[in-house]
């Protein structure tokens, strides 16, 4: 079935990918996003609208959303843990205004549903392991900024579907990876991944890592992930539901697809061709960090027939050859 689309955050990481598969799948997309990111695009290749404009304003929010039927809500502030940690009043704010202009003018503009993007963070003080969908309502809210924004995303879906029959899906994705996302300009700007990455190439010894290196996580490709809303965007089953999208809990192999920060370096640090001694310098942890990540991935399996598809291996492997391929290596040390 096809689809007007509204991509909120369309220019962003994840974003970039939804809209590929969206175009793959013959969707009609709009990208909504801040102006200065429409040269992240092709735009007459790609063959869809961009409309530039800041999503905090209703007015820009509804002029957005007309003539459509579905929004994805991927806009948002979002950073690394080290940015959060230190800005957590800014990225709540934007993230609520975010929110109260792109649910109005779909309220308005009465949309079939709200494809609303979540995070993993939701369940930052769960004690759930593995996490299931079942554990949200049982699990004490957000402690900082940015995660209790994506929570309130889930009550703005809840609400809005209560009082004005707006449909949706939440899907939650676990600590995405992958092509197209670069580090920050310092440690814990960006995600774990890209800033390992930059830091291993600039020959960085010993490399710096935050804690203990014993933190888990289970990281899942954002071509994985994009398939994923995609496939929620198009299926019936998904409707006023929510699923969590991240690897399964083993591998193909047999191992664990949880893994700690330490393991995540050192196979990043084999990827890239280091041939030091492998050695770490760990940094105080943040005050908000995670211990343990662990999902389970059934609901979206059995409702969705959604399943990853790219070990993490591969996908390390393939960032860092993209990396190599898009940036000139600087000294970060």
């Amino acid at each position: 079935m096809a689809f007007r689309v509204v991509l909120a955050g369309g220019a962003g990481f994840i974003g970039r990918h939804v809209v590929y598969e969206l175009l793959r799948r013959n969707q009609r997309v709009r990208i909504a996003d801040m102006p200065d990111t429409a040269n992240r695009f092709v735009l007459d290749k790609l063959g869809c609208d961009f409309i530039g404009g800041d999503l905090r304003d209703p007015t820009t929010a509804r002029a957005a959303l007309h003539d459509s039927d579905v929004c994805i809500c991927l806009a948002a502030r979002s950073a690394g843990i080290g940015f959060f940690n230190e800005h957590p009043a800014e990225m709540l704010d934007d993230n609520l205004r975010i929110l109260s202009a792109i649910f109005e003018a779909a309220r308005f503009h009465k949309f079939a549903r709200m494809v609303y993007i979540s995070s993993s963070c939701v369940f930052d003080r769960s004690t759930a392991h593995p996490i299931t969908e079942s554990a949200l309502p049982l699990s004490p809210p957000p402690s900082s900024g940015y995660p209790f924004s994506k929570l309130a995303g889930e009550f703005y879906c809840k609400t809005f579907y209560e009082q004005h029959g707006l449909n949706f899906t939440v899907l939650r994705p676990f600590n995405v990876y992958g092509p197209g996302e670069l580090p920050g300009n310092q440690p814990g700007d960006s995600h774990v991944i890209p800033d390992l990455t930059a830091k291993i190439l600039a020959q960085q010894w010993p490399l710096e890592i935050i804690g203990d290196g014993t933190h888990t996580r289970s990281f899942t490709h954002v071509k994985d992930v994009a398939e994923g809303i995609v496939m929620a965007m198009e299926n019936p089953r998904a409707l006023n539901e929510d699923f969590n999208l991240g690897p399964p809990l083993t591998t193909r192999l047999g191992h664990k697809s949880e893994i700690s920060i330490l393991a995540l370096a050192k196979k990043l640090w084999q990827i890239c061709g280091r041939t030091e001694p492998f050695e770490v310098k760990m940094k105080k942890q943040y005050a908000v960090d995670v211990r343990q990540r662990a999902v389970d991935i059934k609901k979206a399996t059995d409702l969705l027939g959604w399943e990853p598809t790219v070990d993490l291996d591969s996908g390390l492997t393939e960032y860092v050859s993209w990396y190599r391929m898009h940036t000139s290596v600087g000294s970060r040390t």
